[in-house]
């Protein structure tokens, strides 16, 4: 791929600047806004984090040698970011990649949950929870990729999701 400098004069700065609406733009973001927060998996996905939240607050630091506190922590909190940032950015190849980091983060706070209940770490009715709505925000998280539209993409050099 190569981009070249010289093709910024084809974009109509003045046109843009004309038509180019403030308020309209506010608007629409918040709009915007709006329909992300209201997405199902992102709801799942921000749950998943306040119940990995009040699980690791349960956890004796001083049984917790591996730091799986902090491990699930890291992985909850990419689950609502990944979403949003798979959102924002529209095109197929793009939100694929963050569909993967999810699904990755996914997995590694459900295998966490076995760690947790091996080591008695925590309350087994907390895990089994936790483990619950996982796979709630997986069933959720199939539909999501299914909206994805693979026409609305640019070539991938990489050769992944082709």
């Amino acid at each position: 791929m190569h981009f070249d400098d010289d093709d910024d004069d084809t974009f109509d700065w003045e046109e843009f600047e004309r038509n180019y609406d403030p308020v309209e733009a506010q608007r629409e973001m918040e709009a915007e806004n709006r329909r992300i927060e209201g997405l199902p998996i992102l709801k799942k996905a921000n749950e998943i984090l306040e119940i990995t939240q009040a699980i690791v607050g349960t956890i004796d630091e001083e049984d917790d040698i591996l730091m799986m506190s902090e491990q699930m922590m890291a992985n909850a909190m990419m689950l609502p970011t990944k979403v949003v940032g798979a959102e924002g950015a529209d095109l197929y190849t793009l939100r694929m990649e963050n569909a993967v980091i999810i699904k990755i983060h996914a997995r590694e706070l459900l295998t966490q949950t076995n760690y947790l209940q091996s080591e008695k770490l925590s309350d087994p009715a907390y895990i089994g929870l936790l483990r619950d709505e996982i796979e709630n925000f997986r069933q959720l998280f199939v539909d999501w990729i299914n909206s994805f539209d693979k026409t609305n993409d640019v070539p991938d050099d990489w050769g992944l999701f082709q």
